[in-house]
């Protein structure tokens, strides 16, 4: 066929365009917004690798991020400062106990809970936002404490309402030379050391000296352990990949 018959195509010479470069990183870019692969963390259109955690699509930067902040903070510094955040929550807790337990005189198992989550929000504030066993073990103890300093002002007027009885109806006793003779400040030392004790020997008490209804008491105080214990537990994550994106299906030309 002569060089006459060639003539230009059917839609004319301008249908192919060759002066205009398509860059490789757009149409990438292009297929992955096509897939709707925008990256659950940071909203970027991820255009090449994407990974998978918990079923949320991210990119490799997000993925980091997220394992770092998944992992149980080292060193003591997270530590001491999640358990002083924890320890200022126990004893507003303590006090939210005793004044529903002096008022209503009832044992309500929402103010446990409510302990719990007061106990395990302040431990993973002071954490950093992040969790793992250790602060699970301080948040559990915190709890448990926090609800037998809530009983121990009962417990002292429980005892100073049966002495008081007991010292109208025999007299009053003469108080022991060496008891007077002891300085205050050791004497005060003391004091302090037996209320601590006894405010963690007192849910113990509460339970197997009121039996059976102790079991109800028990299971107040596992709620909130275990609101406390939930709520400091480092998260579970199930990363996968990296997986990547298809090629462009632009034909080629």
């Amino acid at each position: 066929m002569s060089a006459e018959h060639l003539g230009p195509p059917a839609d004319g010479p301008d249908s192919l365009q060759f002066d205009t470069v398509v860059p490789r990183g757009a149409t990438r870019e292009a297929t992955a917004e096509r897939q709707g692969l925008i990256c659950s963390g940071c909203q970027q259109t991820v255009a090449d690798e994407y990974f998978d955690v918990n079923g949320q699509s991210v990119c490799a930067g997000c993925r980091d991020t997220i394992v770092q902040l998944g992992e149980c903070p080292r060193g003591w510094p997270p530590f001491v400062r999640a358990s002083l955040f924890g320890f200022v929550a126990a004893l507003a807790g303590a006090a939210l106990y005793y004044a529903v337990v002096a008022i209503t005189n009832l044992e309500i198992g929402l103010v446990a809970i409510a302990i719990g989550y007061m106990v395990g929000y302040a431990i993973r504030k002071g954490a950093g936002g992040r969790g793992g066993r250790r602060f699970q073990v301080i948040a559990l103890l915190l709890t448990y404490w926090s609800v037998g300093l809530a009983y121990l002002p009962l417990a002292m007027k429980s005892v100073a309402d049966e002495n008081s009885e007991q010292a109208q109806t025999a007299g009053a006793p003469a108080e022991p030379a060496d008891a007077a003779a002891a300085p205050a400040k050791v004497r005060a030392v003391v004091v302090v050391a037996l209320l601590g004790a006894l405010s963690w020997a007192l849910p113990v008490l509460v339970v197997f000296g009121s039996l059976p209804s102790g079991l109800i008491t028990a299971a107040i105080v596992g709620f909130g352990m275990h609101q406390a214990w939930r709520m400091t537990a480092a998260p579970r994550l199930a990363v996968s990949g990296p997986f990547r994106i298809a090629a462009s299906d632009a034909p080629a030309i």
